[in-house]
């Protein structure tokens, strides 16, 4: 492919830009509040921001924010509303979670969810919060959140060995390099470690722990240097999005990366000290070889000398590449440009006897062909400092000879034989050359001696095209002998009667070696292509076919095929059961050899191992970790024992790719049935509440006919038989609890279908009360109710009548489960800016089994009992009371027996109520 011109934007680029630009955005933006540990103000600084945006008009909520008892922080979280939080029962206890569903019913634009890296309580629907907030971007909504260093998973190793203390709670690092926004809040090892003894940080006894173990002042030096690296290397990140985005060709000299060119015998040599110079500068390494397309083709084992120094610079943590291009210069520096390198290293071959001095003919026929070969009489070295001034070029010393490469060149007795392989190429030579002269002795003396120049030309132009440059070269020879011999006067002897001739001769050697090398460079380079598109073609169709994958068996019989194709090999492929266990894919088809505990373990480590690798090199199969974008999906198993080329760095990037592809469609799948029990449910939900309200909406009115009738009745007619008005008593009782039952199934399908709005007003709670227990007065019986003192509390805006329901179900689900004297009480109190009302009975409590799924719909407190009702009173006060942003949750009696609802509603500001003038009262004469 030809390179794009100096200052040109790359067409490839260009097509990326192109396509994001025409995806809709739809995701929601994340932003991570990123410190060095715990207590430098990550969460103070996203509430500061997050009110600043509140400020400008937008809607923001606080998901789940841990103050951890800090006062400034509960003040800035006083202002922002906050969603109230799920309750999980785990092991006899209720747990309070971060309620991802509310949040996705909310929508808000924006939502705080504090401390990325905690593990949900089991039973939750995630196990990572860090996953709750990936499903809430897919949903287009933007969050903000907080991370110390070390949970990053790449660095959990790193500071346990620091600090002495394992963390298991930790974020993938795909998660924080895929961040829009990485803001750093920073603070001094002594200013942490004051903040920490006025207890800003932990509590009194917590902080004296912390002082002594984790928060030592070398401990929290080395984590701020690990924040500080991470976010640089982020922000870097974002530097070369930027810079690929505006096609900037110029280097940046923002950071420090180092790029090793190899490609003669100090190749290993050149690698190593690139390396130990990288790691001195603490930057990223680069090595890469030219394949040029116009110079003499390298011998097989030198080829493969090269392979073998690339694979050993990617065990060291280089990234590796193999240019193409005609001319090297310019490659370097593309790559160097579109990489930001700022340091070159190239090697400096010492002479060698008079080895260096023996040069093919071919091999000095390319150097003369190569583009510029007149002026580049200069070293490489300057012209790379020529064609970009603002690198730095540096030249290393050579390697003493015996040179001791860690990677050791081809050995002599390993290098291409210059005899035997080639002998039959030469041998086609002289045969096109003998065809040319036989087919010009039957035409001379017809034509003429220029024009049978032609005909050997043409003969050496077929030798390049099939045998190579040596061949092609050698046939040039031989014809100008040839033409000498037979053609030029005296024939039959190469003496020469007319010195004319011998410009001929030059003319013709040098237009047949010139035109040899040529197509010979041609073929090379159309060589080149095809396979290079053959690549990409079986890339392309591999990608198209998994794109149309379905079902994991699609996926498995698309890799096994085009793997085979690929690679002349077989496969297998390694994927998840629903226990997160490695399996094969397709278990009748394991073939003998496999390992699967060295499977799990690229699982485990996230690396390749197997076949030439480090990790058990001589085993038969090369294991690949599927890495997608969330985590890894599987791995896959590539037959490579006694196959040639197939432990080279560009088979393995090739490998790489196409494991890449497998992983994104695993990936795919998982999401796509995700999405399908996500779709299903919420169809069964809507079809569920729609056939709840058709039938709650037809039961209604016969039901209110019959109350009326029934009282009707017992008011005319009381002198009916005592067992009558009896009947007619309980007719009415049951027909009013069947009505308060169909009122709940209507208002539970409505409040799920968002068809009933909130008619908010300042209401005294005092007066909700009051109003609920003369509802329930003849269903409370000889019940005894206490009510707390309501009249100094607040105003709360909600709405009264749906406030009332909440009220009427607790008061009705008390009266079920407990005895005719029993005692409820009411009481409130403010808990955090938020009224709390509680209604406490002294009945048998709620069973352990069953408090986790009592705001359930349809959950009862006892399976198959005569209590009454079918198990929506619950769930109908918990849908009311999140509408208005509440939350609703059972607690813990104060004396241990019966059973404690809690909800909560949100303090605004009340309005001010002003209070009326006085009226005089106007007095009237009696007498008047």
């Amino acid at each position: 492919m030809a390179s794009a011109a100096p200052g040109r934007p790359d067409p490839d680029t260009l097509l990326r830009n192109l396509d994001a630009a025409g995806q809709p955005a739809a995701r929601g933006r994340l932003r991570i509040y990123f410190g060095a540990s715990a207590g430098v103000g990550k969460t103070y600084a996203m509430l500061e921001a997050a009110r600043h945006r509140m400020e400008q008009g937008a809607d923001v909520v606080a998901g789940v924010v841990e103050t951890h008892g800090r006062k400034e922080t509960m003040a800035l979280l006083a202002g922002i509303p906050t969603l109230p939080q799920a309750e999980i029962r785990y092991r006899e206890r209720a747990l309070k979670e971060f309620d991802l569903d509310g949040a996705l019913a909310r929508r808000p634009a924006l939502v705080l969810v504090d401390e990325l890296a905690h593990s949900n309580v089991p039973g939750s629907r995630h196990d990572k919060r860090w996953q709750d907030v990936h499903e809430l971007l897919a949903a287009g909504i933007d969050v903000w959140t907080t991370l110390n260093v070390q949970h990053l998973d790449s660095l959990n190793e790193a500071v346990g060995g620091i600090t002495g203390v394992r963390i298991r709670e930790t974020v993938p690092d795909a998660v924080f390099d895929d961040a829009d926004e990485i803001i750093l809040v920073d603070t001094s090892a002594d200013e942490l470690l004051r903040r920490l003894r006025q207890g800003k940080v932990y509590l009194p006894e917590q902080a004296r722990h912390a002082a002594s173990h984790f928060f030592r002042k070398g401990n929290l030096i080395a984590l701020r240097e690990l924040a500080l690296r991470r976010t640089a290397e982020h922000v870097d990140d974002d530097v070369q999005a930027y810079r690929l985005d505006r096609s900037i060709t110029d280097i940046w000299r923002t950071r420090e990366a180092v790029l090793a060119c190899v490609a003669a015998d100090d190749a290993g040599h050149v690698v190593r000290n690139a390396h130990r110079l990288a790691q001195q500068l603490d930057c990223e390494l680069h090595v890469v070889t030219v394949e040029s397309l116009s110079v003499q083709p390298q011998p097989a084992a030198r080829h493969d000398y090269l392979r073998r120094v690339l694979a050993h610079a990617e065990s060291l943590g280089a990234r590796t590449e193999v240019l193409g291009g005609t001319d090297l210069v310019e490659a370097v520096v593309r790559y160097a440009r579109r990489h930001n390198i700022t340091k070159v290293v190239l090697g400096r071959s010492a002479p060698g006897g008079l080895r260096r001095l023996r040069l093919s003919l071919s091999g000095l026929l390319s150097r003369l062909l190569a583009p510029g070969w007149i002026w580049h009489r200069h070293s490489f070295a300057d012209l790379l400092a020529a064609a970009c001034p603002e690198i730095d070029v540096i030249r290393i010393a050579a390697p003493p000879l015996p040179a001791q490469a860690r990677v050791a060149a081809p050995p002599a007795g390993e290098r291409e034989p210059r005899g035997a392989s080639r002998l039959p190429a030469y041998l086609w030579a002289l045969a096109y050359c003998g065809a040319a002269a036989a087919l010009s002795s039957l035409a001379f003396p017809v034509l003429h001696q220029t024009n049978i120049v032609m005909l050997f030309l043409l003969a050496v132009i077929g030798v390049a095209l099939r045998h190579g440059r040596g061949p092609a070269a050698l046939a040039s020879l031989v014809s100008v002998a040839l033409f000498d011999f037979l053609f030029v006067q005296p024939l039959w002897s190469f003496a020469i009667s007319d010195i004319q001739y011998a410009l001929t001769f030059l003319v013709l050697l040098a237009a047949g070696l010139v035109v040899g090398q040529l197509t010979a460079g041609l073929r090379l380079q159309a060589e080149t292509s095809v396979r290079r598109e053959a690549e990409a073609h079986g890339l392309y169709e591999f990608a198209r076919e998994l794109s149309s994958a379905l079902q994991p068996e699609q996926i498995v019989e698309a890799t096994s095929s085009y793997v085979r194709a690929a690679f002349d090999t077989h496969c297998v492929l390694y994927v998840l059961d629903t226990t997160d266990h490695l399996r094969p894919a397709a278990p009748a088809d394991v073939p003998t050899g496999l390992e699967p505990a060295l499977a799990q373990w690229a699982y485990d480590h996230g690396q390749p191992a197997g076949a030439g690798t480090a990790t058990l090199s001589t085993s038969a199969f090369y294991y690949l970790p599927l890495q997608a974008s969330m985590r890894t999906r599987g791995v896959l198993a590539i037959a490579c024992g006694g196959r040639p080329g197939l432990d080279d760095a560009e088979s393995r990037r090739q490998m790489a790719a196409y494991g890449t592809l497998v992983a994104i469609a695993l990936e795919r799948l998982h999401y796509v049935e995700v999405a399908q029990h996500a779709l299903l449910s919420v169809e069964s939900e809507k079809l569920r509440n729609s056939l709840l309200a058709a039938v709650s909406h037809d039961l209604r009115t016969p039901l209110t006919s019959l109350v009326g009738t029934s009282q009707t009745l017992q008011r005319q007619h009381p002198e009916l038989p005592q067992a009558v008005l009896e009947a007619l008593h309980g007719l009415t009782v049951q027909a009013r609890r069947m009505h308060a039952m169909v009122d709940n199934i209507l208002d539970m399908a409505r409040l799920q279908s968002g068809d009933a709005p909130l008619h908010r007003e300042w209401q005294s709670i005092e007066e909700l009360v009051g109003s609920a227990l003369a509802y329930m007065r003849d269903a409370l019986g000889q019940r005894r109710v206490i009510v707390g003192s309501l009249s100094d509390l607040p105003l709360v805006e909600c709405d009264g009548v749906l406030i009332e329901r909440v009220l009427c179900n607790l008061l009705e689900n008390a009266i079920k489960y407990t005895p005719e004297s029993s005692i409820i009480r009411i009481d409130t109190e403010i808990r955090g800016g938020q009224l709390a009302t509680l209604v406490t009975d002294d009945g048998p409590g709620v069973p352990p089994d069953t408090a986790g799924r009592i705001f359930d719909k349809f959950a009862r407190g006892e399976r198959e009992s005569s209590t009454p009702g079918v198990g929506l009173g619950l769930a109908v006060c918990q849908a009311i009371v999140r509408a208005h942003g509440g939350d609703i949750r059972l607690e813990a009696a104060p004396d241990g027996h019966g059973a404690r609802f809690a909800f909560t509603l949100p303090l605004g500001t009340p309005p001010d109520i002003h209070p009326e003038p006085d009226v005089p009262c106007s007095t009237t004469d009696p007498t008047s």
